[in-house]
């Protein structure tokens, strides 16, 4: 990969994860604004995940015919930003529905061909371990900056300037998206059942499962950590600089991810992660102070990034060459698709019924479920029987 094709997906981890990082902290509180209650704001929040659940799959599948990945991404990087546009004709809040609907659907696609793209790049020139993490730190980089300096313009300004942020990030993503390039993939014709044949690979179920109860586990924080901290205090620039911190701490583990993927296997690697998970999530329920929390935020550094990297590793096992868009795809529609929208609509049940450190129960007892199910993989040499 040369320099200015890194510099091209570096871009473009860091424009989508920037849209990300005006999401996940501030969507919440501009639709809190806007007069919604909480019920409301986790049902149009968990379009972020429903729209995950089919969206990835059919974009990946149209991937895979068409052999073009970077084609599909430049189409839907330049739609997403035309339907993002119409946020300033909204009012009623089924108006509100069908736009996260509409534009999530269209978003779902860019980061599993964006990754897969990536990855197919990286594995042609044998470089995986030692720049994908490099080059995907640009996203959280990017996160980074996004919560930052929002979170200082609505402390300073308004949260009613969310759109306007919303479309310069979104608008700067389809430009770029003109400069992405992957090799040549092989054009080969699907064969009929070959997914299913890996499917049925108990290992790559038990795999998927565990995934799912990850994503499920998190959607507590990226639902309702934002309310959480709020409820405790915090301002909009603080509650930013939480955020910030955990993302801080996955850039550091992107950064020396090679030392980490060449000394460990993958499955060990899930395993701390999700018990790192249970940890972080007890510590936010229980012990809401200030320096426990900065801790957990710490600990996003193994529940996401350690995730990631060895989940997108442990993945390119099973879905080769003309599956690949697929696997990364059917990764983010059961992980992201259902744990995300389970996920959040259960710790919004539980907000509303109990009390919102349960959200956090809830989210540790997944991760315990999740550690589980990544142990039932058989040891290596058997799988590759």
């Amino acid at each position: 990969m040369t320099p200015s094709l890194r510099w091209a997906f570096g871009s473009f981890f860091f424009l989508y994860f920037a849209y990300v990082g005006l999401v996940s902290p501030y969507a919440s509180l501009f639709f809190l604004e806007r007069g919604f209650s909480v019920i409301e704001i986790a049902v149009l929040m968990s379009m972020l995940q429903i729209t995950r659940i089919i969206g990835p799959f059919s974009w990946g599948w149209l991937s895979d015919f068409l052999s073009n990945r970077v084609g599909i991404i430049r189409f839907c990087a330049c739609f997403a930003a035309l339907v993002f546009l119409s946020i300033y004709f909204l009012q009623s809040y089924i108006s509100f529905f069908i736009w996260m609907f509409v534009l999530h659907t269209i978003l779902s696609s860019l980061m599993p061909l964006g990754e897969s793209a990536t990855v197919h790049a990286l594995f042609k020139d044998n470089s995986f371990d030692k720049r994908y993490g490099r080059l995907r730190l640009w996203g959280s980089l990017g996160f980074i900056f996004m919560v930052l300096t929002a979170g200082e313009l609505f402390q300073r300004k308004s949260i009613e300037l969310y759109p306007a942020v919303g479309a310069i990030v979104l608008v700067s993503l389809a430009l770029v998206t003109f400069l992405l390039h992957e090799p040549k993939m092989e054009r080969r014709k699907m064969v009929k059942g070959e997914l299913l044949v890996v499917l049925l690979n108990p290992d790559v179920r038990w795999f998927l499962i565990s995934g799912f109860f990850m994503v499920f586990a998190h959607a507590a924080l990226y639902v309702f950590y934002s309310l959480y901290l709020a409820n405790l205090g915090y301002d909009k620039f603080q509650i930013g600089l939480f955020w910030a911190l955990g993302v801080f701490a996955e850039v550091i583990f992107f950064y020396f991810q090679s030392k980490v993927l060449s000394r460990l296997d993958a499955e060990v690697i899930l395993q701390a992660a999700f018990g790192i998970g249970v940890i972080r999530f007890i510590l936010i329920a229980f012990l809401p102070t200030t320096s426990i929390l900065i801790f957990a935020q710490v600990l996003h550094a193994g529940t996401f990034a350690a995730h990631h990297s060895a989940a997108t590793k442990l993945l390119q096992r099973w879905f080769t060459g003309p599956l690949q868009a697929r696997g990364q795809a059917l990764m983010a529609t059961v992980s992201y698709g259902l744990g995300g929208t389970i996920g959040g609509l259960c710790a919004g049940w539980i907000w509303e019924l109990s009390q919102p450190r349960d959200v956090f129960v809830m989210a540790a007892f997944a991760c315990g479920l999740a550690g589980m199910a990544i142990q039932k993989l058989r040891p290596r040499h058997y799988q590759s029987r």
